[in-house]
């Protein structure tokens, strides 16, 4: 029998599952349509590509992120811990399917897939706006070019690091992080 209606969160959480298993190349949305009882219409309703389902997991990172940043406690922190925490909260949301978000980053780069990187580059500047933002980064002009630039690269170093070596703890993480936010001009900027 098949279910009526399914939400966007079902299908991204069914997806994840299934890739956890089989891994993103081999998942199909039709599997993901099965594993919910519903039809592919129910799911092209909500995703109309296999890649949607990707920034959907993405949205749900930087969502979790956006909460850490409405925990009280969260400002009185210095502005290179607070960007620690936030980053490790988007982190977090995402380590418990580290080896399908990999797969996905991977069938991103794919030769024939130049649309999905230019697309790929989008995310990364739109996640670090979010971090910049729930840290409530205030630098302006020149400065905020120079800010974004170098939190841009300890992002892409961080979640590189963070996908490579997933046998290592969040306390290794953290002294990476913390040693990339505390470096050259960043020390200054985040003062």
């Amino acid at each position: 029998m098949k279910r009526a209606t399914v939400s966007a969160a079902q299908i991204l959480d069914s997806a994840l599952q299934l890739a956890d298993v089989c891994g993103w190349e081999r998942l199909h949305l039709f599997d993901v349509a099965a594993d919910l009882g519903v039809d592919l219409h129910s799911i092209a309703a909500h995703y109309r590509e296999k890649d949607q389902l990707v920034e959907a997991w993405f949205d749900r990172a930087d969502q979790a992120l956006l909460l850490r940043a409405k925990t009280p406690e969260l400002m009185s922190l210095s502005p290179a811990k607070r960007l620690e925490e936030l980053l490790i909260a988007w982190l977090d949301c995402l380590a418990p399917h580290r080896a399908v978000t990999a797969q996905m980053l991977l069938y991103k780069l794919e030769p024939g897939h130049l649309h999905l990187q230019v697309l790929g580059l989008l995310r990364i500047s739109r996640t670090v706006q979010w971090w910049r933002e729930a840290a409530q980064r205030e630098t302006l002009h020149l400065s905020r070019i120079v800010e974004e630039s170098l939190l841009t690269a300890v992002y892409l170093r961080c979640f590189s690091h963070w996908l490579r070596h997933p046998e290592k703890d969040c306390a290794d993480l953290r002294v990476m992080l913390r040693s990339q936010l505390r470096c050259g001009p960043l020390l200054v900027l985040l003062r």
